[in-house]
């Protein structure tokens, strides 16, 4: 287990995609866990009996007003950084560009709107086995019974997974605690849309890979192999430059507003 936990920390890229082919692997073998996972939280009188509990459904909110916070914090530094381009900025500008980045294209681009709008894989709510009217439908397996936001793969889980970007910018001293506080958390979130009936299981594991396959490839292009405009130097001085050119730009159309202002108002003298 030493060994091969080296290799997984010396290799994250394949380690990932091992991952993803075999939680993707057993699932299409043995299709009856989806819905063996699902049928624990479902009562064919009650339907999908976790929706009713009101903790349940607060902490399915939970993780998007974390993910809502983080991202309203990074667009306001560089929003500062534009607007004051003389200061320095509050902290180093690779940072909430790689927690944009990553929140872009892994639960927006790749989860929400490739995968989920274009598989079309069926909720368990919708399947046949939970008292819907479609057919379960294995994972990979594109169809057209879901025409949009679908099950595959899970937006929550993506989301719940993504919140592991703090530990890639935390320094190391506190890596360990804040992956301590987050894990329970993305299992919680994750499982409580299992338990809603909104995603298989396999949904939200595989999310969990895919979001996590983005993450290791932006922060491979920020940290690992920057070009000099994707420091945090190259990026202090693109937003520096592109303020004082906003300001200019302000500071022009200020003028010329005021001097047809003043020009208009000589008519009524």
């Amino acid at each position: 287990m030493a060994r091969f936990g080296g290799w997984v920390t010396r290799h994250p890229f394949r380690a990932t995609l091992l991952y993803i082919a075999l939680v993707s692997g057993i699932f299409l073998a043995f299709p009856g866990l989806d819905l063996a996972a699902s049928g624990v939280f479902h009562d064919p009188a009650l339907g999908f009996f976790a929706q009713g509990e009101p903790i349940l459904r607060k902490l399915r909110y939970l993780g998007p007003h974390i993910v809502q916070i983080i991202a309203i914090v990074s667009i306001g530094v560089l929003l500062l950084k534009l607007l004051l381009p003389g200061r320095a900025p509050v902290m180093p500008l690779r940072t909430p560009v790689f927690l944009l980045t990553t929140l872009i294209l892994g639960p927006g681009l790749v989860v929400n709107a490739l995968l989920k709008n274009t598989w079309g894989r069926p909720r368990p709510v919708m399947v046949e086995q939970f008292g819907g009217d479609m057919p379960y439908i294995p994972v990979w397996l594109p169809s057209n019974w879901c025409d949009t936001n679908c099950s595959f793969v899970s937006g929550e889980g993506s989301a719940s997974v993504w919140l592991l970007t703090l530990v890639f910018i935390a320094p190391k001293a506190w890596r360990p605690v804040i992956v301590a506080a987050l894990v329970p958390l993305i299992l919680a979130l994750s499982a409580n849309r299992v338990a809603f009936g909104g995603h298989f299981l396999s949904d939200t594991l595989l999310s969990w890979g895919v979001t996590f396959l983005v993450i290791l490839s932006v922060y491979h292009i920020l940290y690992r192999r920057p070009g000099r405009w994707l420091t945090d130097e190259g990026l202090d001085e693109a937003l520096t430059k592109a303020g004082r050119a906003l300001q200019r730009a302000v500071a022009a159309v200020t003028t010329t507003a005021s001097i047809r202002a003043r020009s208009f108002l000589t008519k009524f003298r």
